[in-house]
């Protein structure tokens, strides 16, 4: 299977009235994403998907959906992280199982202070028990969520016992040095950092794309400056998308994004969280859209979610 590359979007997860998943919305919504989106792939239930929110069963019925949607899985990757390595385990199976690109596995997130053997213990026990055959892990490192960094030295450990099975990192760290140390250690690791700005330069710092909430707004310009980051439409892309970028961050991230795919799609329902999270308020709504609208998010297609 061709390994994952470009511009991939981290998908909200919509939700109907009663807090269950709207599979209907959220299928439509990938679909634009892999067309119009300009997205080259999505990143399924992580965390701009709310996964950890969800239930094992939930996040499991969202997966077959999507499975049975025909969609290309072959462009997407699934999020299975749980603290509980049963569950991480039946997520990941279920990911390989169903013909995903990959499983993004978040660390054990609850007991802090792992060293790096105990940590690549814990990811060696997810590929036991998920069974190694057809199994492609992409690790996520996003320590200000998790308090458990996948760092240099647990990487090398996997790379040295799972090497065709641990294949990617996603680094949602926001340390592009990071990034560039692991991209320039491990050749053929594919390491995607969490912004649109990291477009400019994948290229000469041998990243495999990016994985951003932000590019479920930002991937028709992404897709320019991924395919053009040394040129000028793709500078001026990037410079356009982070632009977007640095607006929707200044708020909450997840009611930011899914609040202006509200407002691309002209579905309200577009807005709701799963608890704790919340929606903007109106204050915070009236200006998001009146920072938006200093941007080229006008110019952004209608999404079709």
């Amino acid at each position: 299977m061709t390994r994952l590359k470009g511009v991939i979007a981290a998908t909200p997860t919509s939700l109907k009235a009663d807090l269950s998943i709207d599979i209907d919305r959220l299928l439509g919504h990938c679909r634009w994403l892999l067309g119009e989106g300009g997205c080259d792939g999505i990143n399924l239930l992580g965390t701009t998907g709310e996964a950890t929110s969800f239930s094992v069963e939930q996040r499991i019925a969202a997966m077959r959906a999507v499975a049975g949607s025909g969609l290309p899985l072959g462009r997407i990757m699934a999020g299975t992280g749980a603290s509980a390595l049963g569950d991480a385990v039946a997520l990941t199976r279920a990911a390989r199982d169903l013909g995903f690109a990959g499983a993004l596995l978040l660390p054990p997130f609850y007991y802090k202070g792992i060293d790096a053997a105990s940590l690549a213990d814990h990811v060696g026990a997810v590929i036991a028990g998920a069974g190694p055959q057809g199994l492609k892990i992409y690790l996520y490192h996003i320590p200000q969520n998790t308090g458990v960094p996948f760092a240099a030295d647990t990487v090398a450990r996997l790379r040295d016992r799972f090497a065709d099975i641990v294949v990617g990192l996603k680094d949602s760290s926001g340390d592009i040095a990071f990034s560039r140390d692991l991209a320039a250690r491990f050749p053929g690791f594919d390491v995607f950092p969490s912004s649109e700005g990291s477009l400019a330069e994948w290229k000469l710092s041998r990243f495999a794309g990016c994985i951003s909430a932000t590019t479920n707004i930002t991937g028709a310009l992404s897709r320019i400056a991924w395919s053009d980051p040394e040129g000028e439409k793709g500078r001026q892309a990037v410079a356009s998308a982070m632009a977007i970028r640095g607006v929707l961050a200044g708020f909450p991230l997840m009611a930011s994004v899914k609040a202006a795919l509200a407002a691309m799609t002209g579905d309200a329902g577009w807005e709701r969280l799963m608890p704790p999270l919340r929606r903007l308020s109106s204050f915070e709504r009236t200006e998001l859209f009146a920072r938006l609208g200093k941007t080229d998010f006008a110019a952004s297609p209608a999404a079709a979610g």
